[in-house]
């Protein structure tokens, strides 16, 4: 896992020291600014989180949030927040989800874009999306960018069912019918763009078996590669 941690060292771009001539054209090639600090402006590190369902992943999320200082981002909550909303996307997403079609792409990486330009952190953790190559392409043809590392909780099929029916979080979708279909779409859709960052090497496959604590132990050695660039680049 250092080894790949170390790796990760070399993906990530510096962040970008601008003096006040250029501030005003200054650019990320996002379609969105953070402010300047200490002469610093920081580009986005954006971190896909994938996984099945049940594999852990928003659990997980909250500690790398607790412990890393992250924002965390649902693609999910995202998408439930606004279908109750009066937004302009409110009735579209309920009408979609209702009749059991995928909300567009474009809409999704939208919400996502919305809550990034409204966040005044710069590390975000995306959290089940993209879910497909479809979404995927959405995304960096819409914010502009790759994420700069995509974490896949790799959880085997009968633990994932064991947690989703023992969870009780109120969810209509967890039943044994619903969660057999959604590990088939999972399997589907899912793997390729999991496949396709695995050979770009961004992919940090975490084995998601084992207590919250021994899972976020694989987890931990990433962020903290993270938080060594972070430093090296903003204090040094």
């Amino acid at each position: 896992m250092w080894r790949r941690a170390t790796l990760f060292l070399r993906v990530l771009e510096p962040p970008i020291h601008i003096n006040a001539s250029l501030s005003q054209t200054f650019t990320t090639g996002f379609p969105f600014h953070f402010q300047e600090k200490d002469g610093i402006c920081p580009k986005p590190l954006i971190t896909f989180v994938l996984g099945g369902p049940g594999s852990g992943k928003g659990t997980q999320c909250g500690k790398i949030v607790e412990t890393f200082g992250f924002k965390h981002l649902s693609a999910g909550d995202l998408l439930r927040r606004e279908m109750v909303s009066d937004s302009e996307y409110g009735s579209m997403i309920m009408n979609t989800i209702g009749e059991g079609r995928i909300v567009p792409s474009e809409v999704t990486v939208k919400l996502i874009l919305r809550e990034m330009e409204s966040s005044d952190n710069h590390k975000f953790l995306i959290d089940g999306f993209p879910r497909s190559q479809e979404n995927r392409i959405a995304f960096e043809q819409i914010i502009g960018a790759e994420p700069h590392m995509v974490l896949f909780f790799d959880c085997p099929e009968e633990e994932m069912v064991k947690r989703v029916l023992s969870r009780n979080q109120g969810r209509i979708d967890d039943n044994i019918n619903t969660i057999k279909n959604r590990l088939q779409v999972f399997e589907s859709l899912n793997l390729p763009v999991i496949d396709y960052y695995a050979k770009k090497g961004k992919l940090y496959r975490i084995n998601a078996v084992g207590t919250v604590d021994e899972i976020f132990e694989h987890v931990r050695p990433v962020f903290e590669a993270c938080e060594v660039y972070i430093y090296c680049y903003f204090y040094n």
